[in-house]
């Protein structure tokens, strides 16, 4: 099954993505990678007009073919076409800068711009490890984080509602955990629990918060399962014929198990990938 199927099978009807198409009309990816490209072709293949930017030449023509509005963007120097890039009742921020510099200067052309919702792709490295289970709230939060002074930036900001995913680590067509150590890179603390999500339910979760017109809210999004590094990334290498990678045991283990229930029970969202080690099984979605 392709990801445009397992998704476009996971939304609740017709009704309401014709709803979503009544009131956002235009929306606006900021960054097309790994995550963003496939999130644009979704929009395009759900009939919205949509605009897709890039900080690559080459990557303008990629969001030519899925039949989006290609720009080139980068925050760190504004140009000329954000302006019309801004032209839009929804913007998706998918970038990796955490420079809250930058993101401060992109906000007040935002609050000068059409844009009313945010859709914020965040991490869940905004949390701080206190071996135990963390949900979205601020006793968990670490207050240094870039990205998490970052987020607050975008939902203190009157003239927009900004909804915050934090996503856990991202997997899924060509992020093959099997991969993620090799080259005698040592994996630290391999008896604490991982975090995974995959693509398909990244974009899942993206579509479904705005279908649903779930603004001002801030959401984990990580699997349903947290084997350990031993477990998972044995496990994921042996797939792949990799050698088994290399475990450091410091002999402090500080971890984080980081809990999804908040968007399950708000969005009634059920993971399309939900059990870690069972997807190592399977083929297509790594």
């Amino acid at each position: 099954m392709s990801y445009l199927a397992a998704i476009t099978g996971s939304l609740s009807s017709t009704f309401e993505v014709s709803l979503w198409r009544f009131i956002i009309k235009v929306v606006s990816v900021l960054g097309s990678g790994w995550l963003g490209l496939p999130l644009a072709e979704q929009l395009v293949f759900l009939g919205f007009t949509v605009k897709a930017s890039t900080t690559s030449s080459e990557r303008l023509q990629e969001i030519t073919a899925i039949g989006a509005e290609p720009y080139n963007i980068d925050i760190c120097a504004l140009g000329d076409n954000l302006k019309k890039f801004l032209r839009t009742e929804l913007l998706i921020v998918n970038i990796t800068s955490k420079s809250i510099a930058d993101f401060s200067l992109l906000l007040r052309e935002i609050g000068k711009s059409e844009v009313k919702k945010v859709l914020f792709i965040s991490s869940t490295s905004v949390y701080k490890s206190n071996n135990d289970t963390v949900s979205e709230s601020r006793e968990y939060e670490s207050e240094d984080s870039p990205l998490f002074q970052i987020e607050q930036l975008f939902q203190s900001c009157a003239s927009i509602e900004t909804t915050v995913i934090r996503f856990g680590g991202l997997m899924g067509y060509g992020r093959d955990p099997g991969n993620f150590f090799r080259n005698g890179k040592r994996v630290q603390n391999p008896d604490s629990p991982v975090n995974f999500i995959h693509r398909d339910d990244c974009i899942g979760i993206m579509t479904k918060i705005i279908l649903r017109d779930h603004w001002g809210e801030t959401f984990n999004a990580c699997t349903d399962t947290h084997p350990t590094k031993r477990e998972f990334y044995t496990k994921a290498a042996s797939r792949l014929g990799n050698p088994v990678p290399q475990f450091h045991d410091s002999g402090v283990s500080m971890y984080k198990v980081v809990s999804s229930q908040k968007l399950k029970d708000t969005l009634d969202y059920e993971f399309e990938v939900s059990d870690l080690m069972a997807i190592l099984d399977k083929k297509g979605l790594l």
